[in-house]
């Protein structure tokens, strides 16, 4: 694999002449970020303690993707920068009340309210995930949290495991938000945004 295939550079020569009208827009390692992370939160929301260790590497495989994710942020591809989507709370209200007029300006990367929701997401998925280790090392003296939770009482305990539950239910509940997003999005602009996540291409314009 090289490193043109990873970013998606655009040095790549269209499959096919229908791709002419389309352009890459999502790289390949933020392809694999997406779906690893609906596939690991999934898992660990899923099993929950039921499979306790399914549960535990489910969540260090997301806390992973985040830290890789972030740094990606930074260095990676255009419309994988942070730079490229995220926007101050007035342009993201703007867009919202724009989007529910129907009259939303199309994005080749992700539009405000989207940059606004992934944000969102990092941010709670990862409290989730070092609530969770906490926990972890707090009630089975397990984990790389372990040495600092040692000797923590019942009750903090409890208050970590309510913690923990809330955070991840508020998570799911963004990822349905997230969701109809993307739908509403699709409908709007008559595009395929699921299947431009899993292609990495866009059309053009």
């Amino acid at each position: 694999m090289t490193l043109q295939t990873l970013t998606g550079g655009a040095g790549a020569a269209p499959a096919s002449q229908s791709d002419a009208s389309r352009v890459r827009v999502w790289d390949l390692l933020v392809r694999i970020f997406h779906w690893s992370l609906v596939g690991g939160f999934a898992t660990a929301f899923i099993v929950e303690d039921d499979l306790l260790g399914v549960h535990v590497w489910a969540g260090y495989l997301v806390l992973t993707l985040i830290a890789v994710r972030l740094v990606w942020g930074v260095i990676g591809t255009r419309h994988a920068r942070f730079t490229d989507f995220v926007r101050g709370p007035r342009q993201v209200l703007g867009y919202i009340r724009d989007a529910l007029r129907l009259k939303a300006p199309r994005y080749l990367g992700h539009n405000p309210a989207g940059g606004a929701m992934v944000v969102a997401l990092l941010l709670l998925v990862g409290l989730t995930g070092l609530s969770g280790m906490a926990l972890y090392g707090a009630q089975e003296l397990s984990g790389p949290l372990a040495p600092l939770m040692a000797g923590t009482s019942a009750a903090t305990g409890e208050v970590l495991e309510e913690t923990h539950e809330v955070l991840a239910n508020l998570t799911l509940g963004f990822i349905v938000l997230h969701v109809a997003g993307v739908l509403f999005s699709s409908l709007a602009h008559r595009e395929n945004l699921v299947g431009g996540m899993l292609s990495g291409r866009k059309r053009r314009d």
